[in-house]
């Protein structure tokens, strides 16, 4: 049912009509800008699957309500400005979307993420949807922490310049007992690596609790530095159930002594937010393992290309991430890995 007034038009109308699709949008500097790969379903309209995709991650909803009347549409509204067809397909499409900066709170990947991701990619207007990249304006951008440090700060820390930085990861990752796995961190590290890590899965379990790993870990880090006359690290995965319990191992990280601590994607985007502040503030460390990257990066056609989360990731102030291979068991396009 449609109820027309000279100032109002309700009902379902199509979203390119409502003010989400604009060919001649000209992008400010301000605008946070996406780029989603769509799937339009049979018989959809790019443009008319663009601009649905718009208006589920701004403004819109399922129709036209008159609330709409007391907020500045115009300014809010996201705006597809631009669709492409994807080269050497014929069901796809490139979309590009603008989003006003305001539509987002200061500083928080939850907010800016339940927008962009949030809702939309349950539509059905879409088969399929990936965000394949976004970019950040500055103006935004700096209301984010970022990274404490970089690979200049690591360099020195480790005492190595003028080569590639070498480490591996504990096997087996899960089983040993907290004496064999510091057993494995000191022959490593003796036997020529940089650094090891612990693996995404190993947190506190019976057979090795995180106190145990953490005290045998840094045992084989200093006897290895001892031995060679380098500097050693190894990652110690602080990822626990709660919060509370993730502090508690950072902080008893630092004070065994080391200067490096890790969490997993799994944890989610405010609690790596909240964890990175707490290592800016105690000079230490932030790697992240991609844990679970996989179940929304994977498909080339739906989900969020890894890119996207990398700079998630160093948005919220992880100091650097676990990116794949391009070689191994585990999938990898060498031009993503290589950022």
């Amino acid at each position: 049912t449609r109820i027309k007034s000279d100032r109002y038009e309700s009902g379902v109308i199509p979203y390119a009509k409502m003010g989400y699709w604009d060919a001649s949008y000209a992008v400010k500097t301000t605008d946070v800008l996406a780029l989603f790969r769509i799937t339009p379903q049979p018989g959809v309209d790019p443009v008319e699957a663009a601009a649905a995709v718009a208006g589920e991650s701004s403004t819109a909803t399922w129709t036209v309500v008159w609330t709409d009347l007391l907020t500045a549409c115009d300014r809010y509204r996201a705006k597809a400005y631009r669709v492409d067809p994807v080269p050497n397909t014929t069901d796809q499409f490139f979309a590009f979307i603008a989003y006003e900066c305001d539509l987002f709170e200061e500083g928080s990947l939850a907010n800016i993420t339940a927008s962009i991701i949030g809702n939309v990619f349950g539509f059905k207007a879409v088969s399929a949807l990936r965000l394949e990249d976004m970019r950040i304006p500055h103006s935004y951008l700096k209301t984010f922490q970022g990274p404490a440090t970089g690979i200049i700060v690591e360099r020195e820390r480790l005492n190595k310049y003028g080569i590639p930085l070498l480490g591996a990861t504990v096997k087996p990752k899960l089983g040993l007992s907290g004496k064999n796995y510091g057993r494995v961190v000191y022959e490593g590290l003796k036997g020529g690596l940089d650094f090891l890590k612990d693996d995404e899965n190993i947190n506190s379990q019976p057979f090795m609790r995180w106190r145990e790993r953490f005290l045998y870990c840094m045992e084989g880090i200093n006897r290895a530095a001892s031995a060679t006359g380098e500097v050693k690290g190894s990652y110690l995965n602080v990822t626990a159930g709660t919060m509370e319990e993730v502090y508690k191992r950072a902080e008893y990280a630092k004070a065994v002594g080391s200067v490096i601590i890790m969490i997993d994607l799994v944890m989610g985007y405010t609690a790596i937010q909240s964890i990175a502040i707490w290592a800016r503030e105690n000079d230490m460390l932030l790697h992240l393992h991609r844990a679970g990257n996989s179940t929304y990066a994977r498909q080339k056609n739906h989900g969020i290309n890894f890119r996207v989360i990398c700079k998630w990731m160093r948005m919220s102030g992880v100091d650097h991430i676990h990116a794949g291979t391009v070689v191994g068991k585990l999938e990898g396009v060498p031009l993503m890995i290589k950022g």
